[in-house]
Order: structure tokens, then C-alpha cells, then sequence
């Protein structure tokens, strides 16, 4: 080939690689642009999906906080779960077993005392508001160790506080159906038709069904067994009751009564047989001969001053001498 030949392809060749080089070149800027274009999308999509994330969340959170209120209401008026509903008018006793209304108390195992296998007397108790089957068992536990006596208890189950309160006011209008009052007063019928005397105690709303329980006691001797008045009094004088911050201000006459009303608590002292003795409160009566025990322990909180095991039970004394009217510790 000629020199000029020769020259034409050098030329040629430099000016193809010189092509093939631009185009890698472009090539790769348009890669890297298609590159950081994809990056881009990524991230906007990225960005996108964060915010749909977040605002996901935030509505869950928001769909939280509305179903956990509305659930809260559900619950304060005794709707939803509640799982102690089920053991309402129940009999309780020994390691937190129940039993179902009409069992004879003579073959409910009850809580006896921890230093007495084999006590001689059996108390009944009945329960105030918010407390679970788990919490009464405790304060039969409580009461057995104070009194020297078995214990059995009459569950008052909670629904929650909305719910326990509105049955409050039905059981102080003596209005609808509560289990606890019927299985009480079929309790203390039988007990006393058969010549059994019965101890009853009972702390706050347990004064309401206590009350309500004695006055179908009553009513039943008088309509169903026709008795007079003073025979059906008479063998209501086989029943001791002691009630402690009782949310009643009248109780039948007949059987024999003490009363434990602290004025720092408000329930008694509002709802109840009141914060002064009875000759100088029209509206109380704690039932004929009652005694009833004011004293005065305040605490910051007023609803402390109404527990029953920390305050009531610590100031009680034997049946027999508050029946006496002593209440010297």
C-alpha cells in the first residue's frame, strides 16, 4: 500500500477509535443519568411509601387511641369482657372455687382460719364494689383469721365502676334483679327455717344486698309461711349481721346488728346510716337494737378511709361485746 494508503487508514482507524471512544463515553453519561434517574425514583418511591407508612401509622394510632376510649366506656358501663360476670350470686369458698346458688353451705369447703383447721362457727360475707372473685377470696381469708370462724363468701361480681354503681342505685331503690341479693336471701332462709342461726358480714354495696336479702327474708316468712310479724321477727333473731361502711340506711328489725361506720368515709357517711347516731337521723335505721360504731380515721384520699381489711376489720371486736356496746380494742 502507498504511503498515502497507508495515511488514509491510520487516519481512518484514530477517527473509529476516536468514534468508539465518544460513544463509550456517551454512553456511559447516559447510563449514569438512566442510573441516577432509577436511584431518583427509588427514592422518591421510597419517600412516598414513608409517608404513606407514617401516615398508615399515624391513623392506626389515632384508630387506636378511639377504639381503646371507646372500649374504656364499653367497660365503665359493664359492656365487653368481663370476665368476673360470670361468677355473680356465687358461693365462694376455699382456694377460690365456686358454687352455684342453693348449695348447702354445709358442703361448701370454707376458708377457715390459718391457725384452725377445724373452727366451730361459719360467717357469710358479702362483698362491696370493684372487687373480683380473686379480691374477696383474700378478705375471706382475712375475716377467717380475725373471727376464728370458716368463711364463706356470697360474690358481688363487678362489671366495672359505671356498672356496679348503677346496680348501687337499683339495690338502694330495691329495683331489678341482682344475684347476689337472691342467693343471700335463700342462704339465710334456709339456714334459719332449719334452726340455724347465721353470722353475716357485709362491706359497702354488701350492706345494700345485705338490707335487700333480709327484707325478702322477711317478706317470705310473712306471705309464704304466713307468719305474724313478731313470729317472723323472732326467728330473724337467729341472724347476727355485721355490716362495715354499708352503702343502706335502713335495715329490717329482727335480727341483731352491728354497725361499723368510719366518718372519714364517704360512703357511709353519704349514702349509708351517716356520720351521726341514729336517734339524730330521721332517715337511718339501723335496723331495732343495733349498735352502731362510728369512729374516725381520715386519710388524704377519702375513698382510703372505705377499704375494707385496712380500716373496718382492724376496728372491729368480737360479735358478743360490740353487741354490749363496747368497742374497746
Amino acid at each position: 500500500m502507498n504511503p498515502i494508503g497507508k495515511f488514509i487508514n491510520k487516519v481512518r482507524t484514530g477517527a473509529e477509535k476516536a468514534i468508539d471512544r465518544t460513544q463509550d463515553v456517551v454512553g456511559d453519561a447516559v447510563d449514569n443519568v438512566k442510573d441516577a434517574a432509577a436511584a431518583g425514583g427509588r427514592k422518591v418511591g421510597q419517600f412516598v411509601d414513608g409517608f404513606e407508612n407514617a401516615a398508615s401509622g399515624a391513623a392506626r394510632g389515632v384508630g387506636n387511641v378511639v377504639g381503646g376510649a371507646a372500649r374504656g366506656v364499653q367497660e365503665f358501663f359493664g359492656g365487653g369482657n368481663q370476665p368476673d360476670r360470670v361468677h355473680d350470686g356465687k358461693l365462694l369458698g376455699a382456694d377460690g372455687q365456686t358454687f352455684p346458688p342453693g348449695t348447702a353451705l354445709a358442703d361448701i369447703p370454707g376458708v377457715n382460719p390459718a391457725n384452725n383447721p377445724n373452727p366451730q362457727s361459719t360467717v357469710l360475707y358479702v362483698n362491696g364494689i370493684l372487687t373480683t372473685k380473686e379480691a374477696q377470696s383474700e378478705s375471706l381469708q382475712a375475716i377467717a383469721n380475725a373471727t376464728g370462724s370458716r368463711v364463706i363468701g356470697i360474690h358481688n361480681a363487678t362489671e366495672g365502676m359505671g356498672a356496679d354503681l348503677a346496680q348501687c342505685v337499683k339495690d338502694k331503690l330495691d329495683k331489678g334483679t341482682n344475684p347476689a341479693v337472691d342467693t343471700l336471701a335463700d342462704a339465710l332462709y334456709t339456714e334459719i327455717k332449719a334452726g340455724r342461726d347465721v353470722h353475716l358480714m357485709a362491706h359497702s354495696q354488701g350492706g345494700l344486698i345485705s338490707s335487700r336479702a333480709l327484707n325478702d327474708v322477711y317478706n317470705r316468712l310473712r306471705i309464704e309461711d304466713g307468719m305474724s310479724k313478731s313470729d317472723a321477727q323472732a326467728l330473724m333473731g337467729n341472724i347476727n349481721v355485721e355490716t362495715f361502711g354499708a352503702a343502706a340506711t335502713t335495715y329490717p328489725d329482727g335480727p341483731n346488728y352491728v354497725h361499723y361506720v368510719n366518718r372519714g368515709d364517704p360512703v357511709p357517711s353519704m349514702f349509708g346510716l351517716g356520720p351521726i347516731p341514729d336517734k339524730w337521723n330521721p332517715i337511718a335505721d339501723g335496723g331495732q337494737g343495733s349498735k352502731v360504731h362510728h369512729f374516725n380515721e381520715f386519710h388524704l384520699n377519702p375513698f382510703d378511709g372505705h377499704k375494707f381489711e385496712d380500716v373496718y376489720l382492724k376496728n372491729r371486736v368480737p360479735f358478743d361485746q360490740a353487741r354490749e356496746g363496747n368497742f374497746n380494742q
